[in-house]
């Protein structure tokens, strides 16, 4: 394996390790806020999808080599990965957690209502493609397309009674 391809791998299991355990902090807090939690039964295909493209990755990329014109765009991927974060702040989590409170609308939430889903729409192209896997690009870009699709209607719903405020 190329260090470049074990540097890149690794940073993105680290990176989805880390962003589990911030979810999970910030999802208790907002539940003890008087949040709660809609969609949860899509969770654990959500999860297991990302996990399988994970695995993907390293199962069929770990003796590719980086394109670094690839890489180029995931850096700046990761630049807008930390804006939402940072926008979102305690709020942002992997689950759908709604909270009686107005809806963020500062960073990127200014100019488009689901940044987040638009950044992981484009990581889970862009990823492989650091590693030229094509296949696993369109596999799973069509798996989240479906995933979206049922995720971003319960998102929809349970946010209208906020919308209308």
């Amino acid at each position: 394996m190329e260090t470049a391809t074990a540097l890149f791998l690794g940073f993105i299991i680290v990176q989805r390790l880390s962003e589990l355990a911030i979810a999970k902090r910030n999802t208790a807090r907002l539940l003890a806020k008087g949040g709660y939690e809609v969609g949860a039964s899509h969770y654990p295909v959500m999860v297991a999808m990302h996990s399988a493209w994970i695995a993907c990755l390293v199962i069929f990329g770990y003796d590719n080599t980086v394109a670094s014109g690839w890489l180029a765009l995931f850096a700046v991927l990761q630049a807008l990965r930390i804006w939402i974060l940072i926008s979102l702040g305690g709020r942002w989590t992997t689950r759908i957690i709604i909270l009686e409170e107005p809806l963020v609308t500062r960073g990127p939430f200014k100019y488009v209502s689901h940044p987040n889903y638009m950044l992981v729409v484009a990581e889970i192209i862009v990823a492989p493609m650091v590693l030229g896997l094509v296949w696993v690009a369109v596999v799973f870009t069509v798996l989240n397309a479906a995933m979206l699709w049922v995720r971003m209607r319960v998102e929809h719903k349970a946010l209208a009674p906020l919308r209308a405020v």
